[in-house]
């Protein structure tokens, strides 16, 4: 059995265990796919799409090139 690729940033505290780190880090919007700094890890959408209407609409994602329906 192979271990799962953990993704995520680290840092060691005083008892040596790991405490995530949630530095700003460029990332890849889920939305526009452009690189934007992100403040935390969970941070995905860049302000950008975040303020666009469709964002505040709940409109569905645009499908993406190479993608396929079935």
């Amino acid at each position: 059995m192979t271990d799962a690729i953990d993704t995520k940033d680290y840092e060691t505290d005083a008892d040596g265990g790991q405490v995530s780190s949630d530095r700003p880090k460029a990332r890849a919007c889920l939305r526009c796919e452009t690189r934007f700094m992100s403040a935390w890890s969970g941070e995905r959408i860049c302000p950008r799409c975040k303020g666009s209407s469709a964002w505040r609409n709940d409109a569905p994602l645009p499908q993406r090139s190479g993608s396929t329906v079935s």
